[in-house]
């Protein structure tokens, strides 16, 4: 009988099987709990998957412009909100150590289907070809096109609304159609991306955007990109250009630029709904473990009373109930992450949006299942407490 009085001292993996014991015990139950866990990592995956393609979305214009720094209008709260006069860009680019000024026309307008004559909405990229600002190597290979009177370049990513553009064009045929009520022609493709608020994009000249917009559009830019000579002073410059340009111009750089989209995009009703469906899918799931765990605890409640007669502490048996835990995320966690990235796929190729299973966002993902279970186990094992070996003995 001393020897029953006397502590057993469990390392970690003496305790694993005990814990997964418990678990595979009632088989039915168990893979009931892995998919009650997946589901929950669902419906976490979608709306995170939807949140990064729309933060992804929104950015990747700003993303694709090459330059040091950008010049925007102080009240824009996110690019082609609000322009500024031209001339402000010729002012700054006789500063010493800046090796470029270009202007940067970006605005959304009206696009007829070509095959259903349908009006959708498109956005308008124009530049001087001769001061080329994207990084896309499709439209630098294609400047002789844009510099072309009415001619465009289309992206091959936009939305089926825009009409199917990319198809006619790689048969070889002709495709024009209307755009802010004039005729334009597509000159060839590039690839960049549409996102829950751009259908897609078309590439143009500052003159196109001047037979576009009218001669009044011209006199006023969306963005002015700088480009420094190498190894300049980018503080003096700085310096410089905050005492040449008027208030309601402001600089910034080229994280700076990203995150004026970000910040505005982030705080619409689109992001918030995306935020809470994630909160909510973690409650579901905190819910589903913990009834899980509950019940198991409370069917072996005897089973631990006797652990405790024979010097199990109650941290012990605690983390048993935690170790349970962390195997129902793992186990739930994996067919959860492949069903989400089988619907991302579908989604992808349901909506031209390019939803993607972003590494960070599985880390993400995978963590919260975690958490989740943790929370879960923290609330269930309070029954533990009731566990008492005189019920038993």
């Amino acid at each position: 009988m001393q020897g029953l009085r006397k502590p057993l001292k469990l390392n970690f993996p003496s305790e694993i099987p005990l814990a997964w014991s418990q678990l595979s015990h009632q088989k039915i139950r168990f893979l009931v709990a892995v998919s009650g866990i997946s589901f929950a990592n669902i419906l976490i995956f979608m709306q995170l998957g939807f949140r990064a393609a729309m933060f992804d979305g929104v950015t990747r214009v700003p993303e694709n412009i090459q330059g040091d720094l950008f010049l925007v209008n102080r009240g824009s709260r996110f690019l082609g909100n609000q322009s500024f006069p031209k001339n402000q860009l010729y002012r700054v680019s006789a500063i010493d150590g800046i090796a470029a000024a270009k202007p940067f026309y970006y605005t959304q307008t009206s696009w007829i289907n070509p095959q259903t004559q349908e009006v959708a909405d498109v956005t308008v990229i124009a530049f001087n070809p001769a001061q080329p600002v994207m990084t896309l190597p499709e439209v630098n290979q294609q400047l002789d096109q844009i510099e072309q009177p009415d001619t465009v370049l289309f992206d091959r990513k936009s939305l089926a609304s825009l009409g199917p553009v990319a198809e006619v064009f790689n048969r070889g045929e002709v495709v024009f159609t209307n755009a802010a009520n004039r005729r334009v022609w597509v000159g060839g493709l590039f690839s960049l991306g549409s996102s829950l608020f751009k259908r897609g994009h078309i590439v143009t000249s500052d003159l196109n955007y001047l037979r576009l917009f009218g001669q009044e559009s011209a006199a006023n830019i969306q963005a002015g990109i700088l480009t420094l000579e190498p190894g300049a002073d980018r503080h003096q410059i700085l310096q410089r250009l905050q005492s040449l340009l008027p208030d309601d111009v402001q600089v910034l750089n080229h994280a700076e630029f990203i995150a004026l989209e970000n910040n505005y995009w982030s705080k619409q009703p689109a992001g918030v709904i995306f935020n809470f469906g994630t909160v909510m899918g973690f409650v579901v799931g905190v819910i589903i473990v913990y009834q899980v765990l509950y019940s198991d605890v409370n069917d072996h409640l005897p089973e631990y009373a006797t652990l405790k007669a024979i010097g199990y502490s109650d941290r012990q048996l605690l983390g048993v109930v935690f170790q349970e835990a962390l195997i129902l995320g793992v186990f739930g966690f994996l067919p959860g992450f492949g069903c989400s990235l089988a619907l991302y796929g579908l989604l992808g190729n349901l909506t031209r949006i390019a939803v993607l299973m972003r590494p960070d966002v599985a880390l993400q993902v995978f963590v919260l299942t975690l958490i989740m279970c943790l929370v879960s186990a923290a609330i269930a094992v309070r029954k533990l407490q009731s566990a008492d070996p005189a019920d038993v003995f």
